[in-house]
Order: structure tokens, then sequence, then C-alpha cells
């Protein structure tokens, strides 16, 4: 009886996990709705009383995605005015979803990643995650990772997609 070999511990495959470089951090999503008359029309001096007495401290070291969830058409200073008491608390402020929010967080990170590691090695990227990475994190990080490595795949080890192979 032959010995049972793990080819994928012998291989040089190195595992990109994008949960690996999720931020700790709170996520807090602001809706301004209730800043609003009847949460449909700013009132500025109503609008600016509201962010004059909120309690900014709340968002300490917190990623807040700012938003209004109504219909209603905000004007552009009005989110510029919230994020001026956001700045010194929050650790990044986006205009958006909580998912854009993520999303933007993955940008930032992937783009500033050192990939020099996957250098001419096989990578894949794993595709399963417990953390709410946004699906453009996985292109984006393709993206990256595709001048520097010799090939990239996508899944876990032993089921895995093809995606790049340089020739």
């Amino acid at each position: 009886m032959s010995e049972i070999v793990n080819r994928v511990a012998q291989s040089k495959l190195l595992t990109f996990d994008l949960e690996d470089y999720y931020p700790a951090g709170e996520r807090v999503l602001l809706d301004i709705k209730e800043w609003l008359y009847e949460e449909i029309i700013l009132k500025e001096k109503d609008f600016r009383a509201h962010v004059a007495n909120h309690d900014w401290e709340q968002y300490n070291d917190a990623y807040v995605a700012l938003c209004c969830s109504t219909e209603a058409i905000i004007p552009g200073w009005a989110y510029m005015l919230v994020s001026t008491k956001l700045q010194p608390h929050a650790k990044k402020v986006v205009l958006g979803s909580l998912e854009d929010l993520e999303t933007t967080l993955f940008q930032t990170i992937i783009e500033d990643l050192d990939i020099s590691d996957f250098k001419d090695k096989p990578v894949i990227i794993k595709g399963c995650s417990n953390k709410p990475v946004p699906p453009n994190a996985y292109l984006w990080a393709t993206i990256k990772l595709q001048p520097v490595a010799k090939s990239i795949m996508y899944g876990e080890a032993c089921s895995s997609v093809p995606l790049f192979k340089r020739k």
C-alpha cells in the first residue's frame, strides 16, 4: 500500500486570502434622514443645529458610511459639513452604504499592498470568507497580482479555477 502524499502542502502555491487584510474596527452607518424636516427637506438652520448638537465622540476609531436613506435631495455642502465633524474621530468616512465603505477600504488596502512575496509564484486567491469582502476586492487583487505572479487561481487548493498563467 502506497503512502498518501499531500501534493498541495508540498507545492509552492501561495494563498492570497483577502480576509487577512480586513481592517479591524467598528463600521457605522450614519443616516442623516432624521436631521431633515419630515425626512425629506433640508432646512439649513435646523440641519446645522443637528450637526452642532450631535455626539461625534461615538465615532472614535470607527469606519463611517454617511448617507440619506430617503429620496431627499441633499446639497453637497451638507455631507461636507458632516464630514468636518467626523474627520477628527473616524478612521475613514465615505458617502454611501456600508458596502461602499468596505469597497473603499479594500481598494486602498490593495493599492498599497506590497506583493513582492508573490513574484514568480503560483497564487491562489482564496474564495470563501467569513468577513464582508466586497466582490471588487477579488478583481483588484487579481489585477494587482497578475504582473508579478507566475499563475493565478481562484478558490481552494483542492478545487481551484485557473484564471491566469504567464507564458
